[in-house]
């Protein structure tokens, strides 16, 4: 996973990479280090990095006090490094990493370098499980340190049973290359190769690698230009779009593509673009949404076309005439890897013969328990086949996943017709010719904990290969990419001390391949196809030459924009617009005013003249006075410009105004209009004179409007404007009228009483202060208003926030958005949602936070009042949000919070379907309550059938409920709950029966051992003291409704410790169960193994998905 950008230092549950805290102290150097060795040889290719591996040994690691550690510096290609490491964790309770500039401090300013390292934990009992994690990064003076804030947990590492911290010792790797011939980030893809690269949005190299790799297979671009889809389709709702504008920039764009467009065609938000996913698992995914967008339309089939195959389960019996077999499709292949050398190797051992004999007969029709021979054959292979190699396998002594990182090779030429085709079926068309050249490899690089992906790709099967990492494509060897991508170990020499012969080492190679894609010779030419402009639907054309046009405009404009400048000009018009509407602090929004673009040489008295055409206003009537911000951070009307300024550039009068480099130029145009409406010549501004603005508040209708400005004596007095105020307000010359100063409003409302009888000076006004009036209220009067003056009204406009409401069962679709104060109550917030919703009681809305940092729900809801007012439903952490998730319920929430709520399946007692009930019970409920809840909800089969609750998970049984247990105690969050009838037999179950468990399950070989995969829906049933397997069968066949050719292809077995002991009809059941003494130990159970024939997709879910990730879903 490569980070693009780091989250928030708060909480980083979304992304392990973040640049480390400045402020935290350094802490002592380690107690040894080893010298790293690196390869820098003078007739190095030019293009190849610079490489180093670096070992650090930590001693004493548990007593370390210090936050941080650094390790010894190491040099690579003239470049100092080092290891930077949190014992502790970088305010994460993980371990965290990082790979450091040393020498940043003396780097000379500007300074970047890139590197592609990965750091890891070296596991000192067995090496294969060290915890290793891979990325790249360019570094410079802000980000001089790189890496992982949640490399490990701190659990995991300090448990001495893992191997990771042995006799208080710990070992670190990190493995680093240094481009040093030409930095990445000013490497031009497409000069150099014709190709352009993929941007990453954070942890999207997976996808990025599995694009380009279906970009090139030129058929499949072409199917995708030929999806219909229109000129109003918008690309980030529509998928298809979103791939055609992708694949069209990759093919005529000369810049690397952003893919968000894409992801959020796909439904995705930032956090889905931070998350790590396997590529197999996204091509599956991917693929199955393109079929079925494909559906009805002149393209569908195509995806079967290229990827489809299909072969034939069999089993045939040895000693008499009897086969079954199953024909069953496929998109990709899942080749072992472990125990394989190469993908012959593989194909082999997927065809590989298993006999069924001994306790594991073949239950033949008519022919009973057989000796068989079980296996696969290919029927067909697809055009472009895939083939996903197991690089990921589950260890069940260490109960983790591990990567397979052996050495597996795989030919460029690839003969699935070998050996006189011992890959086939007898049904398979030997006219078709399974010879395949190999087109791309998608590698994983790095562990089970964490990786990067890229692609070597041969675009049209020339003997010349690419590398598409990311945004960087580059030409390869091939013959010495291969030998790298095989995997395995190689041999590094550590120089332990000066004079002394070094000591080989043998590490492993985390760099492997982990997808192979081979196009068939004799379909070559209509995969690899021209794909022209004419593929292209003609509005997907236009639309993005127009977008390029626009593009290459503002390219041509950016380029220019040292020559010219933009010019803001605010009025009174302005002000008198958006002030109660837009604005309601200060004076104007600047992006809302005329705005001119005018060259930086342009003479100011020149641009007055442009104002003058624009405003209809004579340059002698204009005064143009700066803006500045105060320290405050309110921004007003500062000084009127003087003669000498106006007769400078604007371009000047710019840098005058403004430190900031490219800052326009803002500008307020005093002008005075007289009764006729026409411009009157503005007043001599005097030395004392103070320019001030006039804001008119209405507490009745809580309505502000700009009232206008006046020009004051310094040693004047608010008293003596009074008249002219309740003018501009339309109020009675003698209105007792109430004055408040705005002050600022960030990040608290500062609006204080202005004194009459003080002169302007003492009132401490200035020019461009703002005075705010109203009219006096009494205090009657003002008990009876939300707002009765200017400082609470403020106040209130202050903490209004515009909030989105979402239905919680639609998390991330806007549904409504309310205008509320974030001091508003919990029940005035209830009551506006209830109104919105038309809901006629607020109680029964419930309400979640929203995870500002997972962009999900937070997983509590918001109890009854359980907050005082809306900003703390709103504040997570130190952000506040602007979502907050709804629900309506049935009953008001007081009463729910009294209640616990579980989900009960039951089986309907005539239609035999399973239903799911959600049963509100008291908290100090017990099971037998919830059961006379249920009785009145669920279908029985008589009234007077009595019901048990169990409890399942996994498909086995783990409990029976007494009817006395409480509700509390029980945790439903990752176990079902089953209610069912007890059956008549076994009321009066006596010693001469016993009850027991029955689960389905099927046998499935994972390293190279039978394992146990339970499925189905699991049941009790009472077997008697005498009674035989055939019989028990017979009860089972009517229990499951199963036919008798079904039940013919079933094995019966008892099953202890996750052993099977395969039965004959004529075996007694009772007397093993009874082993246990009276009560049935749960281990044991009746197993049925048979195929799961419920029902699937077409395309499996990966088996195979790496721990830290989450299922790939496409929401769109």
């Amino acid at each position: 996973m490569t980070a693009m950008a780091p989250p928030a230092p708060n909480e980083q549950e979304d992304e392990d990479m973040l640049v480390p805290r400045s402020d935290l102290v350094e802490g002592p150097r380690p107690m040894e280090v080893s010298e790293a060795t690196y390869n820098n040889s003078e007739n190095q290719p030019a293009e190849d990095p610079c490489t180093t591996k670096f070992t650090w040994k930590i001693e004493n690691f548990s007593r370390l006090t210090t936050k941080k550690l650094y390790s010894g510096v190491f040099e690579l290609g003239d470049y100092k490094w080092r290891i930077l490491i949190f014992p502790k964790g970088n305010n994460a309770d993980h371990l965290s990493m990082y790979l450091d500039v040393a020498d940043s401090g003396n780097l000379p300013y500007g300074w970047s370098r890139y590197a592609h390292f990965s750091l890891a934990v070296v596991n000192q009992v067995h090496s294969k499980y060290s915890v290793r994690k891979d990325t790249h990064h360019q570094f410079n003076a802000r980000e001089n340190d790189w890496g992982f804030t949640t490399f490990m947990t701190l659990g995991e590492f300090y448990d001495p049973s893992k191997g990771y911290l042995v006799n208080d010792t710990c070992v670190v790797e990190a493995e680093v290359a240094v481009y040093k011939a030409m930095d990445p980030w000013l490497y031009d893809s497409k000069k150099e190769t014709g190709f352009v690269g993929l941007k990453n949005q954070g942890a999207t190299c997976y996808m990025n690698s599995l694009l380009q790799t279906l970009y090139h297979i030129p058929f499949f671009r072409k199917v995708v230009y030929h999806m219909p889809t229109n000129v109003n389709d918008m690309p980030s709702a529509n998928i298809s779009l979103a791939l055609q504008r992708l694949f069209y920039k990759l093919q005529y764009s000369d810049n690397s593509v952003a893919t968000k467009e894409l992801t959020k065609s796909f439904g995705w938000d930032t956090y889905d673009a931070f998350l790590q996913h396997d590529v197999q698992e996204l091509n599956r995914v991917l693929c199955e949404k393109l079929e079925e967008k494909m559906k009805r339309t002149v393209v569908e089939g195509a995806i079967q076309q290229l990827f489809e195959g299909h072969h034939m389960n069999y089993i045939e019996c040895i000693n008499v005439d009897y086969k079954s077999s199953r024909k069953e499709s496929f998109y990709d292949l899942q080749l072992d890897v472990k125990g394989c050398h190469d993908v012959y190797a593989s194909f082999d051992k997927y065809v590989e013969v298993e006999h069924l004999d001994g306790d594991n007969k073949y239950q033949a029709e008519q022919y009973g328990l057989q000796d068989a021979k079980k296996g696969v054959l290919f029927i067909d292979f697809p055009p472009v086949l895939q083939l996903h190699l197991k690089r990921f396998e589950y260890d069940f002594a260490r109960d983790v996943m591990v990567k397979i990182n052996d050495r597996y090779e795989f030919p460029l030429q690839l003969d699935l017709d070998r050996d006189n085709g011992k890959y086939l079926s007898p049904d398979a068309d030997r006219r078709v010719h399974n010879l395949y050249t190999l087109h791309s490899v998608l590698v994983h690089s790095g562990g089970v904990n964490g990786g990067h992906y890229y692609a070597f790709i041969r675009p049209n099967l020339s003997s010349q290969w690419y590398k598409f990492d990311d945004e960087r494509v580059t030409k390869e060897d091939m013959k010495k990419a291969l030998e790298e991508l095989y995997g395995g170990e190689e041999e590094h020499l550590i120089q332990t001390n000066t004079g002394i012969n070094n000591t080989p080492f043998k590490f492993t190679k985390h760099s492997n391949a982990y997808m192979l894609v081979y196009i068939r010779d004799s379909d070559k030419d209509k995969i690899i196809c021209q794909v022209n402009e004419k593929d292209i639907a003609e509005h997907l054309r236009e639309r993005l030459k127009r977008e390029q046009e626009e593009k290459v405009q503002k390219k041509k404009e950016k380029a220019e924009a040292h020559l010219y400048t933009n010019v803001k000009v605010a009025c009174d018009e302005d002000f008198t617009w958006q002030i109660g509407r837009d604005v309601f602090f200060d004076l104007v929004d600047h992006d809302k005013v005329r705005s001119f673009r005018v060259q930086k040489l342009m003479p100011f008295n020149i641009f007055k003249e442009e104002v003058a055409k624009e405003f209809g206003i004579p340059v002698q009537f204009q005064r143009f006075w700066l803006w500045a911000r105060r320290q405050n951070h309110t921004y007003r009307p500062n000084r009127p410009l003087t003669q000498f300024e106006e007769a400078q550039t604007v371009g000047q009068l710019r840098d005058v105004s403004n430190k900031v480099q490219n800052a326009e130029l803002r500008l307020f145009l005093e002008l005075e209009i007289g009764p006729d409406s026409y411009p009157m010549p503005l007043p001599n501004k005097a030395k004392d004179d103070i320019l001030l603005f006039f804001k008119h508040y209405d507490p009745e209708k809580e309505e502000l409007r700009y009232a206008g400005k006046l020009l004051v004596k310094g040693i004047g007095k608010p008293i003596d404007i009074l008249t002219k105020l309740n003018e501009m307000a339309g109020y009675a010359p003698d209105e007792e009228i109430e004055l408040y100063e705005e002050i600022k409003f960030e990040p608290n409302v500062m609006c204080e009483p202005v004194e009459k009888q003080f002169t302007f000076k003492s009132n401490q006004l200035e020019d461009g202060d703002i005075v705010c009036f109203q009219k006096f209220l009494s205090a009657e009067a003002s008990q009876t208003l939300r707002c009765p003056n200017v400082p609470s009204f403020f106040e209130y406009r202050h903490n209004l926030q515009v909030i989105r409401f979402r239905s919680l069962e639609k998390p991330k679709e806007d549904d409504f958005c309310l205008q509320l104060s974030k001091l508003d109550t919990y029940d005035e917030v209830v009551e506006r949602i209830a109104h919105q919703l038309q809901v006629d009681d607020p109680s029964k809305i419930r309400l979640t936070s929203y995870n500002s940092y997972s962009h999900q729900p937070k997983p509590h809801p918001i109890k009854y009042r359980g907050v005082d007012n809306l900003l703390d439903m709103l504040l997570h952490y130190n952000q506040i949000s602007d979502i907050l998730f709804y629900e309506i319920l049935d009953m008001p929430l007081p009463e729910l919070q009294g209640l616990r709520t579980l989900k009960v399946a039951f089986r309907h007692g005539i239609s035999n379907e399973m239903e799911v009930h959600n049963i509100r019970v008291p908290k100090d409920s017990t099971v037998g309550d919830l059961l006379d809840d249920l009785r009145l909800k669920a279908q029985l089969s008589h009234p007077d059938a009595e019901l048990r609750m169990l409890e399942v998970f996994s498909h086995r049984i783990y409990k029976i409920f007494p009817s006395s247990e409480k509700i509390d105690s029980i945790n439903d969050s990752y176990l079902t709950l089953r209610a069912e009838e007890i059956p008549e037999e076994e009321k009066n179950l006596g010693p001469h029966g016993c009850l027991i468990h029955v689960y389905h399950f099927m046998n499935e070989e994972n390293q190279n051992q039978m394992k146990i995969q339970h499925f189905g829906e699991p049941f009790l049933l009472v077997i008697h003291e005498d009674e035989i397997l055939a019989n028990v069968k017979i009860r089972v066949q009517e229990k499951l409704c199963v036919s008798d050719e079904e039940l013919s292809k079933w094995k019966f077995a008892f099953v202890s410790q996750g052993r099977a002991e395969y039965l004959e009809d004529s075996d007694i059941l009772f007397s093993r169960f009874q082993r246990s003494g009276m009560y049935i130990a749960w281990e044991q159970f009746l197993g049925l193994e048979h195929l799961d024939n419920a029902p699937k997709r077409s395309i499996a879910a990966n088996q195979y998905r790496q721990p830290y990730e989450k299922a790939v879903k496409i929401y769109n």
